[in-house]
């Protein structure tokens, strides 16, 4: 694939996904604001609203507003910045698969970053999914795309691939 449709793919993954993302979390936050959970799917799917202060599983959320905003929005943002800058200039030289998984990571560090910045250092959240009592963590649209990328870049390196990690 040519430098220009490498570009192409990882501009249209992020748009897409950060598009996605934003338009679920403003739906969920229209709609589930003032309602009980909706169940789904005989209980396999929730859908409530949370905001979460913290990572992934809400983990950091105890930790003070200070210590929050520093390592969830500015080391995260830096972070972010670093992944775009090496994209940007090792995109001929990754393989597709580890492109689109650094694309996925980065679409939905974006999106997750864009809720902090508007919504007080909070992301939203509105997914939970399990059996019974067997249920994961409330997620957006941004932590699937996330997991996706680790995945992703888990099947690369794997699979033997180079420049995977």
């Amino acid at each position: 694939m040519s430098r220009v449709g490498r570009v192409l793919v990882l501009l249209f993954v992020l748009f897409a996904l950060v598009a996605c993302d934003q338009g679920t979390k403003s739906i969920a936050q229209n709609h589930l604001s003032t309602t009980e959970p909706i169940i789904l799917l005989n209980g396999m799917v929730r859908l409530q609203l949370m905001e979460n202060p913290g990572a992934f599983l809400s983990l950091g959320a105890a930790l003070p507003p200070m210590a929050q905003f520093w390592i969830f929005t500015i080391l995260v943002g830096a972070i972010l910045i670093g992944a775009t800058i090496y994209l940007v200039r090792e995109t001929h030289r990754i393989p597709v698969v580890t492109l689109i998984a650094i694309a996925l990571l980065l679409g939905g560090g974006i999106g997750n970053l864009i809720d902090r910045l508007v919504n007080e250092g909070r992301v939203i959240d509105f997914m939970n999914v399990g059996i019974g009592s067997l249920r994961t963590g409330v997620f957006n649209v941004a932590d699937m795309a996330i997991m996706a990328g680790v995945g992703l870049i888990m099947l690369s390196a794997l699979r033997g691939d180079r420049t995977a990690a």
